[in-house]
């Protein structure tokens, strides 16, 4: 945000007002002086971002899962990773998982109508062994199964996107994760850019992109707000929102755990930031009431489930009954009528 203001953004801003505007195309840029957003009623803010949602991305609530492929021995230095190598959390650690294993979990998944099945693999990226598994385990599963496929495999060349868009991958996760300010305080054995880069590489690929980060790391509401501009300017199309749980044995161990309303606040800045994209609950429910409810009355479209770490408790069944109670949708789109369905991954027909 620079200092100089283009747009008159008083402190007792009208954010019905503005929420209007940004429905009807107006949109934020980095030009404006948005510190309101950190000290406006947080009830009117949340009012806003979910107008802005239910207008620009209706009442469907994308679901997706996840599954762990490969867990821990991470060589990267992230310090909020519990997988990290140079972290000391005892996290559970394996090598890829068999074929059997993936797609039976993504078939159970399947079968609890979720949008969306991902593949996460630790470290900067699979093994040339482990990529030749994966593609056979994506070639089977697009075979035997109807669920959107995803994946978040770390850093890929454009040649391995290639053949993960034939094999039937439609989506990759590649995190932000901060601000560029920020990420050299978080991470230091690869770089923000390289993230960027990565990002553009599978765009470029035609492969939809899900990419967000973490709050609550020791960064700036500032830094927050940097972060929802870049993901827009990515024109990133699912932005996942998690909230640190500072974990023991990681360097960020004893920083102090968010409070829900700044959760809140951060999830309907980034509505207001990215007023069409999917704002996807991810990680940290756990440190809101409800696992995370009040999100979806503050812009949030979109959420990972099942039984994981990331979601701590929610089940797929039970995220589907809160929904329900909100009036959402959650009807999975491989299950629409054509005419009914989204233009590819995290994007709607209009």
């Amino acid at each position: 945000m620079k200092a100089q203001r283009s747009i008159n953004m008083a402190n007792d801003i009208d954010l019905d007002k503005l929420s209007d505007e940004i429905i009807a195309g107006r949109r934020l840029t980095r030009d404006d002086d948005l510190h309101f957003f950190i000290t406006c009623d947080l009830t009117e803010l949340r009012h806003g971002a979910d107008k802005i949602r239910k207008t620009l991305c209706g009442d469907k609530v994308d679901l997706c899962t996840i599954i762990s492929g490969r867990e821990g021995k991470c060589g990267e230095n992230c310090k909020f990773c519990a997988q990290s190598a140079f972290a000391h959390t005892g996290c559970a650690v394996h090598d890829l998982l068999d074929a059997d294993t993936i797609v039976n979990q993504a078939r159970l998944n399947e079968e609890e109508e979720v949008d969306r099945f991902a593949i996460v693999d630790s470290g900067y990226g699979p093994t040339k062994a482990d990529f030749e598994k994966i593609i056979e385990i994506v070639n089977r599963m697009h075979k035997e199964l109807k669920i959107e496929l995803c994946c978040s495999l770390g850093f890929l060349t454009a040649k391995q996107f290639h053949r993960l868009h034939e094999a039937g991958i439609t989506g990759i996760h590649c995190n932000i994760e901060t601000s560029r300010r920020f990420f050299p305080e978080i991470c230091t054995s690869h770089r923000f850019e390289d993230k960027i880069e990565n990002i553009k590489r599978a765009q470029a690929e035609g492969l939809a992109v899900c990419s967000g980060g973490i709050i609550g790391m020791g960064e700036t509401w500032e830094d927050r707000i940097d972060m929802a501009f870049t993901l827009n300017e990515l024109n990133i199309r699912s932005i996942p929102i998690n909230s640190l749980m500072p974990l023991k044995g990681t360097p960020l161990e004893k920083l102090p755990r968010l409070t829900e309303d700044e959760i809140l606040r951060t999830i309907s800045i980034f509505r207001f930031i990215n007023p069409d994209a999917d704002i996807r609950l991810a990680g940290g429910r756990a440190l809101m009431k409800d696992n995370g409810r009040a999100t979806f009355t503050s812009g949030a479209s979109a959420s990972i489930t099942g039984n994981m770490l990331t979601t701590s408790g929610s089940t797929i069944k039970s995220d589907k009954a809160m929904l329900a109670e909100l009036g959402r949708d959650t009807t999975p789109d491989w299950q629409l009528p054509e005419g009914e369905r989204w233009d590819g991954p995290y994007r709607y027909i209009r």
